[in-house]
């Protein structure tokens, strides 16, 4: 069949019959070429014309655009619409046609001027309606450019360029006395609002200001306590910085950890409070870092920042030797650890000197951290040995005298959602290393070390690198911006959406939009569950770890409970985590408990959105209070939960981890390499002996000196089980047994 022919043919068809054969066409060819042939790629030459025709916006990713089911507007869905007209299309014949339709140069130029034109090529004005008829963003991409369009953003905070502000940047390391100086014009100003990064600081600030006099109400995701008698707000509260409002107005605000303006995923929440917030004065606190950009972004704002520089209040020095060994603990160490394996390796190896240590890590409950820091800090508790994560860097008040860094490679995700392991940028490692010798701890000078001396060389050149200065702040689209994307997308999925909205938004150079993988993780997790847009977008903006699988059920159990209009109560949720709940005995269980906390405050965050459907979160409060002091009392039991996992093999300490997907900077991969290598090792050397211990030693050398690699380790173990269970089946057939292997004789009346 030739081009004009079916060109011909089609033309003549009647408006509803074109639509039908058009359907028909491509609902025959759907299984072999996709929606249509190649229409992807026609879409991007009509979204590059509109692109340029538009004023030189950039080029949207077509590969986003997900094409929607076309129903046949003819007589009949499965029928061959047409053919009355003309014989069978034949598919290959067909498919000839296309391909040479949408190659030519003729309907190209078509595409960049949206080619109506009938006299030139009579089928392209039927390509370009199935086109937008299965991409419907075509139609409307102007209006979400519009939309997705995150230029300016101070100008959607009206009421704060209303106020004349004065913006004070409090710039310093860690223990410098930066924070104090904001905190104390916080308590003497009339009204004000504290953000912080965390829930520990926000409740710490809450405590602090209720106890100074200052009536002061405490606002978290999970969490809402006024302390007037009467219920009314108090002129201050303190709050997590997403919580902040930025309609009410206050003489100071103070906006804690301000670095974190450039935090892939939380940025968007300090870059609101900044140019939102209606205050007087806003105190800012942070590294010397941040002091450009937000020079910049308060000079788009007409307002002045004034500088105040603090210097360090006690001295730290890093020192010129390694700890090399646990034996060389001393009282007011801590040990800093990036993965929970290491941590209960370290914890394990201290307990076995005859030591007590205390251990916080970020997946613990806040009550929990602050119950073992409180421990640590205690100068009549035996404890004297801090084993912890970077979770230490803010947000505790501790009473450290050395840091001991057991490795400097700490495991991250990069954007492209790869594992990565790379050695802590400079920024973290002064975060951490300022956590020594704290103004008001007992120890009046910090020290800083590792425990390889191998590392100790790398700490000091990532101590003395400038930290790199901040060039940009994160944004978030809002609830209604997704919603009007909603209204001209209206088939289009949430994530699908947010991929969308992201690919078509423009900002400024001084700003980019955060990484908004977690909220697709939700959104794709709780997609077939029918839910409004609104209360879909709130849902998945609910803070929960996806590492956790028992959060992520849970998620997707209260959505659908919600979904079908019936109350999570109380006494739902106890039956649904099967309270109560026992003391662990061992790791795995320590690990099943806080994943319940998780749960618990995915309740109460949610209880504060949907009070109707989630209506028990005091009784649920009070359950999760509970449920912290059985975790306390694990963590403090957790060498006995480690011992008890290892006889059971639930726990492998001596695993390697694997290292194929981590990319690691070119001059520092051999440090790297050591590090993997000896970190499960690197103690074992003063354990007791074992029947295996000279196996671990030789395997321990081999794989330093890089002649053995963990999965070449992994394989040997592999290929020596297998001999093993090979000569017991021949011992057995022969029947003989090795020495101690024989079992005796089970007595009648023996259990």
């Amino acid at each position: 069949m030739s081009f004009s022919r079916c060109a011909l043919l089609w033309a003549r068809l009647p408006a509803g019959r074109q639509a039908g054969h058009r359907a028909a066409i491509c609902s025959a060819l759907r299984p072999h070429f996709g929606p249509f042939p190649s229409l992807l790629g026609q879409v991007s030459v009509l979204a590059t014309a509109s692109s340029s025709a538009s004023g030189g916006s950039k080029i949207p990713n077509t590969s986003l655009f997900v094409p929607l089911t076309v129903k046949p507007q003819g007589p009949s869905a499965d029928g061959d619409v047409g053919a009355e007209l003309t014989r069978p299309l034949d598919k290959n014949e067909v498919k000839k046609v296309l391909d040479k339709f949408y190659k030519r140069k003729e309907v190209q130029k078509l595409g960049a001027d949206y080619g109506l034109d009938a006299h030139v090529d009579d089928l392209f004005p039927f390509f370009l309606r199935h086109a937008k008829q299965i991409f419907p963003v075509l139609d409307c991409k102007d209006d979400l450019r519009k939309i997705s369009d995150l230029r300016i953003p101070p100008n959607w905070y009206p009421d704060a360029r209303a106020v004349q502000r004065k913006i004070i940047f409090h710039s310093g390391p860690t223990n410098s006395g930066k924070t104090y100086h904001a905190i104390q014009k916080y308590f003497s100003a009339k009204s004000g609002v504290y953000c912080g990064p965390l829930k520990l600081l926000a409740h710490e600030i809450f405590e602090k200001s209720n106890a100074a006099g200052v009536p002061c109400d405490l606002v978290t995701g999970e969490e809402r306590v006024t302390v007037q008698p009467d219920g009314k707000q108090a002129s201050h509260v303190s709050c997590t910085v997403e919580m902040c409002s930025v309609t009410t107005p206050y003489e100071v605000a103070v906006i804690d950890e301000i670095q974190m303006i450039r935090d892939p995923a939380r940025g968007w929440a300090w870059t609101r409070a900044l140019l939102g917030l209606c205050a007087e004065e806003v105190h800012l606190c942070g590294e010397p870092a941040a002091i450009d950009l937000v020079t910049e972004l308060m000079y788009t704002t007409g307002e002045e920042v004034e500088v105040r520089d603090y210097k360090r209040l006690t001295p730290i020095s890093v020192l010129d030797h390694a700890l090399e060994s646990l034996d060389n603990l001393r009282p007011g160490d801590c040990i800093v650890c990036f993965s929970k394996n290491d941590i209960y390796s370290v914890s394990r190896q201290i307990e076995i000197r005859g030591l007590e240590s205390a251990v916080i890590y970020g997946s613990l409950p806040p009550g929990t951290k602050l119950a073992q820091a409180k421990k640590f800090n205690d100068p009549s508790d035996p404890c004297k040995i801090l084993v912890a994560t970077d979770a230490i860097g803010m947000g505790l008040n501790l009473s450290i005298r050395r840091i001991i860094f057991y490795s400097l490679i700490k495991p991250s995700v990069n954007e492209k959602g790869e594992k990565e392991l790379e050695p802590i940028t400079t920024s973290q490692a002064l975060q951490i290393a300022g956590r020594a010798g704290r103004f008001s701890s007992q120890f009046k000078e910090g020290e800083v070390t590792t425990m390889k001396h191998e590392d100790l060389s790398l700490l000091k050149e990532i101590l003395k690198r400038p930290v790199d200065p901040i060039t940009a702040a994160g944004l978030h689209p809002t609830a209604e911006q997704i919603e009007m994307f909603a209204y001209h997308l209206p088939d289009t999925t949430l994530s699908n959406l947010i991929d969308i909205f992201v690919d078509f938004s423009q900002v400024d150079g001084q700003y980019f939009v955060c990484n908004m993988d977690d909220f697709k993780f939700s959104a794709e997790l709780i997609q077939h569950i029918p839910l409004s847009l609104r209360v879909r977008y709130i849902f998945c903006t609910a803070p929960i770890n996806k590492k956790q699988p028992f959060v992520c059920s849970s998620l997707l159990q209260f959505a659908r409970q919600y979904s079908r209009n019936e109350p999570l109560t109380f006494a739902w949720l106890r039956r649904y985590i099967k309270w109560p709940l026992l003391a662990p005995r061992n790791i795995k269980d320590l690990m099943d408990l806080e994943a319940v906390h998780d749960v618990l405050d995915l309740y109460l965050w949610l209880s504060y959105r949907f009070m109707d459907m989630f209506p028990d979160a005091s009784l649920i409060r009070d359950l999760q209070k509970e449920l912290d002091g059985i975790i306390q009392d694990g963590v403090h039991n957790i060498t006995k939960l480690i011992k008890v996992s290892e006889k059971h093999k639930l726990l492998n300490l001596e695993s390697f981890p694997s290292v194929s997907q981590s990319r690691l900077s070119g001059t520092l991969k051999s440090q790297a390499r050591r590090t993997r290598g000896t970190k499960a090792l690197g103690s074992k050397a003063t354990e007791p002996p074992s029947a295996n211990a000279g196996e671990l030693s030789l395997a321990s050398r081999l794989v330093q000196q890089g002649l053995l690699t963990p999965d070449m380790l992994k394989q040997l173990e592999k290929e020596w089980m297998t001999q093993q269970t090979e000569r017991s089946k021949e011992r057995t057939e022969s029947g003989t047994h090795p020495k101690g292997t024989r079992r005796k004789k089970k007595e009648p009346d023996s259990d």
